[in-house]
């Protein structure tokens, strides 16, 4: 498992973060503020940043990392610490499934957002796609004590949580590329997503 996790630092988490920090800057609206949920060490915040001048960040994470690229502020991982609508957009990498309620995560994330969610997370979809997913989570974040409760969802499960939210899809990504081609037939298949719901007005 080692030498699973230094593969995984040294070839897969570098294009991860480059490949995200492309989808992401296209997706996020102009000008927006964005609060960027379980931001970890920033650094692909800081990629979007390099990218988007023109977005106003806020990271916050539950875990105090030793360096970071960009502020992170710590927050209790249940109740998002702003009031109704500061943000034009909330968003998660990667973030939901380490939730033990991420329904929950998602209506504070609805609270807190004027416009929209952006969500990159996971379908457990298809052969052993649950298996997968474990030992792609426990690769990229044990050795920095996240918290691992799989929570994964089906695309049923997303779509009831959309209508459950009143959460509507703008734009829908699948096929990202996040992966080399010697690891994307394992990794990659139709295991990701990211998608821009926009937040139903009152």
């Amino acid at each position: 498992m080692n030498l699973l996790r230094e593969i995984h630092g040294a070839r897969v988490h570098g294009q991860r973060v480059k490949i995200l920090s492309a989808h992401l800057s296209e997706l996020l609206p102009a000008q927006c503020s964005v609060l960027d949920v379980g931001a970890g060490d920033g650094l692909l915040g800081s990629r979007i940043l390099e990218r988007r001048f023109d977005l106003k960040w806020t990271a916050i994470d539950t875990l105090a990392r030793p360096h970071t690229h960009i502020p992170v502020q710590l927050y209790d991982g249940v109740h998002l610490p702003y009031v109704d609508k500061e943000f034009d957009v909330v968003l998660f990498v990667d973030v939901l499934h380490h939730t033990d309620d991420p329904l929950a995560m998602l209506r504070e994330a609805v609270r807190v957002a004027r416009h929209a969610v952006v969500i990159k997370d996971h379908l457990r979809e298809g052969l052993g796609a649950g298996l997968t997913l474990r030992l792609m989570d426990w690769v990229g974040n044990a050795s920095w004590n996240v918290r691992l409760p799989y929570n994964y969802w089906s695309a049923a499960e997303w779509k009831v949580a959309r209508e459950r939210l009143k959460l509507s899809i703008e734009e829908e990504r699948m096929a990202l590329g996040l992966y080399p081609w010697w690891a994307n037939w394992l990794f990659g298949r139709s295991l990701h997503f990211i998608s821009r719901l926009r937040v139903c007005a009152e």
